[in-house]
């Protein structure tokens, strides 16, 4: 048997929970399914208390996570490179956090591919950004909005359009005794009431405080007892807002938020989307949005910011599967790296009215939002198809490019004179 086809990954932890680690555990399971691919990773974006390299169980030497604050360095990188000789560098998560590994392209790229798994930018078109997608030999595209810039700003490279997927197999429709008997366990007090879930991490441009005052003016509207948010989350994490604290100024402590703050497994998480009538992610920037395409693997509609990948989640261009709300305004923001990005906002009126709107649509024409929904994930965001669009694209670039000896289609650039 031929030796293996060695990656090197930098991205979230892939066992972290959040959507960029969910999916680098997904294509990094398909992969070596094959049995023809390793793995190291630099398992980063979350806090470790032991940082010797882990060997991921029952997969031995085929996956080691070295763990890192933040994503690395230059340095881990080139040790790792000239230690481990990689034959992929793959690599995930927003463009800005890779300035400075695209700083050493060259010393990376003369030797081994750069594939560049992109998650979110947005218009206008950034063309601050071209010298970053230049960098790369393949660039994978989370969303249409996503693969449409790069193919703008940097019609060269290589790029190709492959969505998020979800499992749908735990993200599924329960039955009404599953249902019932994991509100006892989890919610001992919980009174039926409608349920509007939100699954994020809570940050700035999650709009987590926003989406507490609107939905508090929306249930003192139609009667507090009658509708209930629950918003899993960590209410104090250091980039967002304080929650619990901006429950008690609301006087919405009285059981219409609750706030679920522990870290639970992908069948318990499953089975907080069924115990929902809707879904809601308002938030200003978004990638792709994969706790709205559980939500619609689990039969449960959504009502959504139509930014980034949401919009392509909520519809199909003919069918809807819940509610797609359009910006009101688009607000310019930036910083030194980046000097203008669109903000996507969305106004208070119409949030609440898309609430009142899915609290007053029938149990029948809700649910069968939410089985049109699920039909829509199994037809373009399924696991087959994805890990077939991986394992081909890995191959492919394995073969196209080269590593080391056989490196290809890669001029290593290099510094002259001139007189």
């Amino acid at each position: 048997m031929s030796e293996k086809i060695k990656v090197f990954v930098i991205s979230d932890h892939p066992m972290a929970p959040s959507g960029v680690g969910t999916q680098t555990k997904y294509i990094i399971n398909a992969l070596i399914k094959t049995g023809r691919y390793k793995f190291i990773c630099l398992g980063g974006a979350i806090k470790h208390n032991d940082y010797k390299p882990q060997k991921v169980e029952g997969f031995g030497d085929d996956w080691i996570i070295q763990p890192v604050d933040g994503y690395g360095t230059p340095e881990m990188v080139r040790s790792i490179i000239w230690n481990e000789r990689p034959d992929i560098l793959w690599f995930m998560t927003d463009p800005r956090f890779w300035g400075w590994l695209w700083q050493i392209e060259n010393e990376v790229r003369k030797n081994i591919p750069m594939v560049y798994y992109h998650v979110w930018d947005n218009y206008p078109y950034p063309n601050f950004n071209k010298k970053f997608y230049d960098s790369n030999d393949v660039i994978a595209s989370i969303s249409k909005v996503t693969h449409d810039i790069v193919n703008v700003v940097s019609p060269e490279v290589e790029n190709h359009y492959v969505p998020h997927a979800v499992d749908p197999t735990i993200f599924k429709p329960r039955t009404e005794e599953e249902i019932s008997l994991f509100k006892e366990k989890m919610f001992p007090d919980f009174e039926d009431r409608f349920t509007f879930f939100w699954n994020n991490r809570n940050a700035r441009r999650k709009q987590s405080g926003t989406l507490l005052h609107w939905f508090n003016e929306f249930a003192e509207e139609v009667g507090p007892d009658k509708v209930r948010l629950i918003m899993h989350t960590d209410p104090t994490d250091q980039h967002g807002q304080d929650l619990v604290a901006i429950m008690k100024n609301l006087g919405a402590t009285d059981g219409r938020v609750l706030i679920s703050d522990q870290k639970v497994p992908p069948d318990a998480l499953a089975q907080m989307y069924n115990i929902a009538d809707c879904t809601v992610n308002i938030s200003d920037a978004e990638g792709f949005g994969l706790a709205t395409l559980e939500s619609l693997s689990s039969g449960v509609p959504i009502i959504v910011n139509m930014t980034g990948g949401l919009q392509e989640q909520v519809t199909d261009g003919e069918e809807w599967f819940g509610i797609g709300l359009e910006p009101s305004s688009k607000a310019i923001i930036g910083s030194q790296e980046v000097p203008y990005i669109h903000e996507d906002r969305l106004s208070k009126n119409d949030v609440i009215d898309a609430f009142k709107k899915m609290y007053h649509m029938s149990a029948e024409d809700r649910r069968l939002l939410g089985e049109k929904g699920r039909n829509h994930v199994l037809k373009n965001y399924n696991f087959v198809d994805f890990e077939e669009r991986w394992v081909n694209l890995m191959d492919e670039i394995h073969d196209k490019y080269g590593s080391w000896d056989t490196r290809k289609h890669y001029k290593s650039w290099t510094f002259e004179e001139v007189a």
